[in-house]
């Protein structure tokens, strides 16, 4: 096949009818000095002659003629041109802010086929709605869908959404959308949902206008705020109730859903109810009110139902079936499956129901988990009485029934197993406690043995341990929950006796409340003897310096005989938190005192004689008896009678009745 070039001659295009239903165009070859002004010349230069897709016209040229071809362009014949664009100056706003060339929006294919009323693609867009006419296009998303031109602005409902704006105030949040926004708006049904925030708005130019705020303002920690902006449906209260009348037919329509003899309730897609859709009521569960309707009625109805089927309603939301808890107090079956719950936190909305068989499946939630165990641990949480779960047998519950709130029983005494032990215990405390609150501590030496070890542990906290009153104590916390390095943990653990005694003088100062010591004994044998003594203290001044902070202690001693009755400690583990309001009110009540193996030598010889008394018929030491009687003024009976009395409510510590 030969090709010949002729430049005097050029193809021109006529357009005999620009109808789009039948659009007829002429050619002609005509010489290049003849030309009428308006036509159109064809020829293409032998510069510009390239396959499709490259050269100089490589984007605009090709791409253009691609979205004619689909019918997604703004010329030519699929919606309104330049001229038009720029006589409607409240046009379609993309949420775009990208602009097209004019140029390449006005371009026509001459070498295409001719248009035909019913032929090829765009015909079968245009019908579809897809596009052609004003207002439609198939390109980006468009706020406020015109359909027939006008200027006004259409109203309709958009959602607008910012993620992570639960961390936002709302006050600074919607004042600060306001002062960069070109439109005054008013946020309808500002909510909260998990991370995100949502609201409304009713104007497709304040939509537009929300839209170009995104990422443009920064937050405190230097992130762009994202504002996202989607065609909605109305707010859920906008929707109107159902009428006296619906309502009736509902309650009806439940009627026949309900088994008496099962106590049991079907409003499986009930939106689909014949009786109900004969009617044109529209019941959808996912609304707010129709699902406070339906258990309005349960409630006056049926209260003692105990099995409900609410599968296939679309349901996202629990918020309204809280109300079940107290309403419906007897629930024990409950179908939400083939729903569209999304998060099984949704299910905390149910956890006061005593549910013993629950259905999930088919809701977008169960495919979060990673395997059936980490599914079905985490409703069983919500729901620990549960035994089936989407029709699967659960293996019994562990726990607790208890139905109604029980107090906890007060804390009970120490416990020494024998009198010997109680003796020998209490003797190695007073001497210890009376050292450790010295100003020094290095005579503790002779209570460990060489090879004795120490740890202490405080509780995990978020807090700046600087500014924690147990920040002097968290640098050395051995917590293995925390603590997973064992290099870190053997460092941590203080060997020896030397270092355990090193370690103990770089501690704080302190003042023990040895009434307050509650003694147990773990173990008791020939060899060994390990015991726990808890209780509060608290730091006393150094250098014009104290925390002012009561702090509680519970440390575990494990000890073997060292001389006649003495014991030596070959573990020390203590652990340090904050006391509780309860532990610091009942604190240094009364001043401990002063630890003497004699009495004061100033008494007379009567009160000499009376305090040897006291203490053998009370059993307490002299240090303690000469205290009762002084707090009596040396009234024998009176601080006899006291005695008794604080004897027997236990407030009279251990402590004084070491001799």
């Amino acid at each position: 096949m030969f090709q010949r070039s002729y430049p005097n001659l050029a193809v021109v295009t006529h357009v005999v009818n620009d109808d789009l239903r039948d659009f007829v165009v002429r050619r002609e070859v005509r010489r290049t000095d003849f030309m009428v002004h308006g036509e159109h010349d064809d020829r293409t230069a032998p510069q510009f002659r390239n396959r499709k897709g490259r050269g100089p016209h490589k984007g605009r040229y090709d791409r253009s003629r691609r979205d004619r071809q689909r019918g997604n362009h703004s010329g030519g014949f699929g919606g309104p041109g330049p001229r038009s664009r720029l006589d409607d100056t409240d046009g379609d706003v993309t949420m775009s802010d990208g602009s097209q060339d004019s140029s390449s929006q006005n371009r026509f294919n001459p070498y295409g086929r001719p248009f035909r009323k019913g032929d090829g693609r765009f015909d079968r867009d245009r019908r579809q709605g897809k596009g052609g006419g004003r207002g439609g296009g198939g390109g980006p998303f468009r706020v406020g869908d015109r359909g027939g031109g006008g200027g006004k602005n259409q109203s309709g409902w958009y959602k607008v959404t910012i993620p992570h704006g639960r961390k936002y105030d709302k006050k600074w949040l919607l004042t600060a959308l306001q002062n960069i926004c070109s439109v005054t708006y008013t946020p309808v049904q500002y909510h909260v949902d998990h991370n995100r925030v949502h609201f409304y708005v009713d104007d497709s130019s304040v939509a537009s206008a929300l839209h170009k705020c995104s990422h443009k303002i920064t937050d405190t920690d230097g992130y762009k705020v994202e504002v996202h902006v989607n065609k909605s449906a109305p707010p859920s209260f906008l929707l109107s109730d159902l009428k006296p009348e619906h309502l009736e037919h509902l309650k009806q329509c439940m009627a026949k859903r309900f088994d008496g003899s099962q106590q049991a309730l079907d409003l499986n897609n009930i939106r689909t109810d014949p009786d109900l859709v004969s009617q044109n009521i529209e019941v959808i569960l996912n609304r707010k009110t129709n699902m406070e309707a339906v258990i309005k009625i349960i409630e006056e109805n049926i209260p003692e139902l105990t099995s409900l089927n609410l599968s296939n309603n679309r349901i996202h939301k629990l918020d309204e079936l809280a109300e079940l808890v107290t309403k419906v107090p007897n629930l024990k079956t409950l179908n939400l499956s083939q729903n569209e719950l999304k998060s099984d936190r949704e299910l905390d909305k149910l956890k006061g129901l005593k549910l013993v068989e629950l259905w999930l499946t088919r809701n977008p939630l169960c495919d979060v988990f990673k395997d059936q165990a980490s599914y079905i641990s985490a409703v069983r949480q919500r729901f620990p009485r549960l035994l089936r779960l989407d029709g699967h047998d659960l293996p019994p519950p562990i726990g607790f029934d208890v139905e109604t709130p029980t107090t906890i029983p007060p804390c009970k005494g120490s416990c020494f197993g024998s009198d010997e032990i109680k003796a020998v215990i209490l003797r190695f405390l007073q001497q210890y406690y009376s050292i450790y609150d010295s100003g020094d501590r290095q005579p503790l030496l002779d209570a460990y043995h060489d090879g004795a070890s120490l740890s202490i542990t405080t509780p995990y906290s978020t807090q700046n341990p600087s500014r924690s009153s147990l920040g002097e104590y968290y640098k050395d916390s051995r917590n293995l929950k925390r603590v997973k390095d064992s290099t870190i943990r053997f460092r941590l653990l203080k060997h020896t006796r030397l270092n355990v005694v090193a370690f103990l003088n770089e501690l704080p100062k302190t003042q023990h409340d040895i009434a307050s010591f509650t003694i147990d004994v773990n173990t008791y044998t020939n060899t060994l003897l390990s015991f726990t003594v808890s209780g509060v203290f608290k730091e006393v001044v150094v250098d014009g310096k104290s925390r002012e902070s009561t702090m509680a202690f519970s440390r575990v001693f494990i000890t073997v005989p060292a001389g006649n009755s003495g014991l030596c400690i070959v573990n020390d583990q203590l652990f340090i938190r904050m006391a509780t309001t309860e532990e610091i009110r009942r604190a240094f009540v009364a001043p401990a005192p002063t630890p003497s193996s004699s009495p004061v030598p100033t008494l007379t010889a009567q009160q000499q004689e009376m305090l040897t008394a006291f203490s053998q018929k009370s059993g307490m030491n002299l240090e303690w008896s000469q205290k009762c009687l002084q707090d009596n003024e040396w009234d024998f009976s009176r601080a006899a009678h006291i005695f008794t009395q604080l004897k027997a409510e236990g407030k009279i510590p251990d402590v004084a009745f070491i001799k």
